[in-house]
């Protein structure tokens, strides 16, 4: 079953990075993906079917060039980090 709100979580949260060697790992996808739908009022998927999401999207969960962008990754790194505050 498809979700709609992965589609807006991937343009808005998620940006390509074909020059990285390294792109975002499982434990950065899902904290990114999770203060989005914080951000947005959004049910988050359990982790198994967001990595099935991103598949469909093709996206390899464990092997992309990604990179974060937006409010929810700064909303990610401040949470993450509260001690660079």
């Amino acid at each position: 079953m498809a979700h709609r709100h992965i589609h807006v979580f991937l343009c808005e949260a998620l940006s390509a990075d074909p020059g990285s060697e390294e792109g975002l790992n499982r434990e950065h996808l899902f904290g990114l993906y999770m203060s989005w739908c914080v951000l947005n009022d959004q049910e988050p998927l359990a982790a198994q079917s967001l990595w099935m999401e991103l598949r469909a999207n093709h996206i390899d969960p464990d092997k992309n060039s990604l990179s974060m962008t937006g409010a929810a990754a700064l909303n990610y790194i401040v949470s993450s980090a509260p001690d660079l505050m």
